[in-house]
């Protein structure tokens, strides 16, 4: 699990070692692996969508993409195997958090802008964990018009770099950036690219500190 030392906050992002996070008892386990009860995950039913929930203890099939809490202890997942999982953090005032599953879709939607507008107006940072790399994303036009023209370069788009734009834009001054590619590294990542719908899942677990 790679961790994000974020003061207030248990925040990690899996690999293949914490298991295939689409079984839920892995997915328990990689709250256990933080200090977090599993039994309490609140995850979403995920849709590349840019909405974002309040996060319930155990509630995990609301259609959303995002969601945030400032309960401390209560743990949510965002899923991914090669969108981004991205976590957000108030860094004063109330400790709230939020977690991302943003792929191109999302991030042209607003999902990144949705997450950071509901942490409310407090100065924030984020992590943006590994997805698939600005070596490997090939898309078509339909896609990369969505963009900011230099993100993309011989059809391959800059997935991370417009993650962390769509941050700075939201008014995030703090973003980290794990720059790792799930397609390139079979033996960290699960990848939708490499493996098809078959794949597992990875993704980013977190809570405010309790």
């Amino acid at each position: 699990m790679i961790l994000w030392d974020a003061p207030g906050y248990v925040v990690g992002f899996t690999t293949r070692a914490e298991g295939n996070l689409r079984a839920g008892d892995n997915a328990v386990r990689a709250c256990a692996a933080l200090g977090l009860d599993g039994t309490r995950l609140a995850m979403n039913r995920q849709r590349h969508s840019p909405t974002v929930h309040r996060a319930e203890p155990g509630l995990r099939d609301e259609p959303g993409d995002g969601l945030w809490s400032d309960e401390p202890g209560l743990p949510m997942l965002a899923l991914g195997a090669d969108c981004l999982p991205i976590a957000i953090a108030a860094t004063d005032g109330t400790p709230a958090l939020a977690v991302v599953h943003a792929g191109w879709r999302g991030l042209a939607e607003g999902i990144v802008a949705a997450a950071v507008s509901a942490l409310g107006d407090d100065a924030k940072a984020a992590a943006i964990g590994p997805g698939v790399g600005p070596c490997c994303y090939e898309v078509g036009p339909e896609v990369s018009d969505l963009f900011d023209a230099d993100l993309t370069r011989n059809r391959i788009l800059d997935l991370w770099s417009a993650a962390e734009r769509a941050l700075r834009r939201a008014g995030v001054a703090t973003v980290e950036r794990v720059d790792l590619c799930t397609r390139c590294n079979p033996e960290l990542f699960f990848s939708h690219r490499r493996e098809g719908p078959r794949r597992g899942l990875q993704g980013v677990v977190g809570a405010v500190a309790g």
